[in-house]
This record gives structure tokens, sequence and C-alpha cells, in this order.
């Protein structure tokens, strides 16, 4: 079974016992999280329940197991002939969590 979440401003598929790197969220390592905006529940085969906008009832919840810095993401802007360069580097928080459960 398969759910779509919305955190951070992003969608993410998830499944039971898979680890996902989100926006940052507070909290403490160990520490439950519940994602309530369910999009849609995919089932086994041809089973899909979509939401208008959310599935109402259905949860997901997980485990914070770590939080850390994503990869270095560079902007470089440039106009050539002017001497003109700039270049600007960006980590983003980020936060690893487990996914223990989907509920309808």
């Amino acid at each position: 079974m398969h759910a779509v979440i919305v955190t951070g401003g992003k969608q993410y598929r998830v499944k039971a016992d898979e680890i996902i790197d989100i926006e940052s969220i507070k909290g403490d390592i160990g520490e439950k999280v519940k994602f309530s905006k369910v999009l849609a529940i995919i089932g086994e085969g041809k089973d899909i329940k979509v939401g208008s906008p959310i599935v109402e009832g259905a949860k997901v919840e997980g485990e914070i197991v770590d939080h850390f810095r994503g990869e270095k993401v560079v902007a470089f802007k440039m106009k050539k002939r002017k001497g003109y360069r700039r270049k600007v580097g960006h980590r983003q928080n980020l936060t690893k969590v487990k996914i223990s459960s989907i509920e309808v």
C-alpha cells in the first residue's frame, strides 16, 4: 500500500518501512510524527482512493531518524564579456523520516 502525502510544500509517494528525506521539521530523533494531509491511498492492484483535496480520516505515521543538511546547490550567474560573475551556495536542512504505518 502506498500513500501520497504533502509536507514542506512538496508531495511524496511513501509506503510502510520506507525512509524518506523531507524538508526540516521540528522534533527530536526518535519522536513520532503524523502526516494528516494525505492526497491519495493506492492499494494493491487497481484500488485507488483519491481525496478532494485530502482523503478524510487517512493519516500516515512515521518516526524521525535524523536531522542533516543536504548536498550543496550552487547558483552561478555570468554575463559574457562584461566581467560579471556571481556564485552563491546553499545547503538545505533536511529530516530523515521512517514511515511506520499508513491508516485509512
